[in-house]
């Protein structure tokens, strides 16, 4: 008995943990394009163009407007201005209330960030699919360098420590 209940406690560990399933530093990162908003406005993104100006800080989140989310999204938009003397860019995807992007990228981004609707393939490519919710993306930030490497990646749903994870590895990408 007590062997049945350890394994079915492992198993649940294994399929509730998002960090098993990232990216590490050093894999390549897949080229995507996407479209989605930023001040409500339509816009879209390119990897490989974005690489050109400087470092990428991509980070997936399950859904707008869910708290989690909300809370990361403006986390997020209070450091833009780091992350902007650093030279990265900074962008959120989701796969989970696509619908309510626009309203999504004024109330939580600020405005300062766009955010995207997950293409097909593309949470596959990142490894951030989240097994528990079908079409939702985990919550997983990475670090892309201009070589199209990832450079660092943190996954954790909890939302409050992306920004100072992914800042400080944009940061030791200028120290090198």
């Amino acid at each position: 008995m007590r062997r049945h209940i350890a394994a079915s406690l492992a198993a649940l560990a294994l399929t509730a943990s998002p960090a098993l399933a990232e990216l590490d530093a050093g894999d390549a990162a897949a080229d995507f394009t996407v479209s989605g908003f930023q001040a409500g406005e339509p816009v879209s993104f390119h990897l490989a163009e974005a690489l050109e100006e400087g470092p990428v800080v991509l980070f997936f989140f399950p859904a707008a407007f869910t708290s989690g989310c909300e809370a990361q999204a403006a986390a997020f938009a209070e450091a833009i201005d780091q992350f902007t003397a650093e030279g990265a860019r900074v962008i959120g995807v989701t796969g989970g209330n696509t619908d309510r992007l626009a309203e999504f990228s004024t109330q939580h981004c600020a405005s300062a960030f766009p955010v995207f609707a997950v293409e097909d393939g593309m949470a596959r490519d990142y490894d951030a699919r989240m097994m528990m919710r079908p079409g939702w993306t985990n919550r997983t930030s990475y670090v892309i360098d201009q070589n199209s490497t990832i450079a660092f990646s943190w996954s954790d749903m909890s939302p409050y420590e992306h920004v100072d994870q992914t800042l400080a590895a944009v940061r030791a990408l200028n120290i090198e």
